[in-house]
């Protein structure tokens, strides 16, 4: 009877780590692809400086970024009326003074808008591709507050014209199988971070497979965008060290942060900080 016993729980325990490993499992078959992104360091936002007058997601931090020969992180919403636009808060509140969702408004309402103070003003994707034109990586996060998923179409619509290297990556982990399902070609990647730390609207359960990684089985990820502040966790050694998938870290805005992002992780997402302007 005991060995019966210990032999069922032998099955139980080899079932969950089966399971375990078939929900953290990652794609692996993009792993070399990724290697041309290994070292590269992205301006979170663009280079942006508001004392300089060059505000955050503004076309003025995405020509200091190139400047520099830097990959650029950008933020995408949809507009009201269907527009892509690079902005990373939910609301205009802190960047614009007004406290209006970004998906509320139009295009045309949301370039009427000023930047931090300045004259820069939200740029569409459209104006951000152009002006990159392929030069320097793009880190693309799709910001999907709800459970629409036409920002990814949209998205994957306009990247089929755009001829230069690009990630996708979102916390929202059905965005990601979007594009597992719709467009594998294209690199994707799961963001993360101590998700249950803070109530959001999102369902705790939700939140705590998101981070731990535990929804990669829907979006099966080619790399994982972590927040450097959370790190270690067991399943981020885990992709790394045992299924050798590239991690990136954010936002790296101390030399400590910078440099313990350089020693120990493949992506740097940083602010400039770190340098002299």
């Amino acid at each position: 009877m005991t060995r019966f016993l210990l032999s069922l729980l032998l099955i139980h325990f080899i079932l969950l780590f089966v399971l375990y490993l078939f929900a953290l499992l990652p794609r692996l078959s993009r792993k070399q692809e990724m290697l041309r992104y290994r070292h590269t360091m992205f301006a979170h936002r663009g280079y942006h400086c508001l004392e300089k007058g060059i505000p955050e997601n503004s076309m003025a931090a995405f020509r200091a970024a190139l400047a520099r020969g830097y990959g650029i992180e950008i933020d995408l919403h949809l507009t009201k009326d269907g527009r892509l636009v690079v902005f990373h808060d939910d609301t205009l509140l802190r960047m614009c003074g007004r406290p209006d969702p970004v998906e509320g408004l139009t295009y045309e309402e949301l370039k009427s808008c000023r930047l931090g103070g300045t004259s820069e003003t939200i740029p569409s994707f459209e104006e951000v591709l152009s002006l990159v034109e392929g030069r320097v990586p793009l880190l693309i996060e799709l910001k999907i507050p709800d459970s629409s998923l036409l920002i990814c179409e949209k998205t994957y619509r306009r990247l089929q014209q755009y001829d230069g290297p690009c990630l996708i990556q979102s916390f929202n982990t059905l965005g990601i199988r979007w594009f597992r399902l719709h467009a594998p070609h294209i690199l994707r990647g799961q963001l993360s971070s101590n998700l249950t730390r803070d109530p959001l609207k999102e369902a705790w359960l939700l939140r705590f497979m998101v981070k731990h990684l535990l929804a990669n089985f829907l979006g099966r990820p080619d790399f994982i965008s972590y927040n450097l502040n959370d790190l270690p966790i067991v399943n981020v050694w885990i992709l790394k060290h045992i299924f050798h998938i590239p991690v990136a870290v954010w936002t790296l805005n101390t030399p400590d942060m910078l440099h313990r992002g350089k020693q120990h992780f493949d992506m740097q997402i940083f602010e400039k900080q770190n340098e002299i302007y």
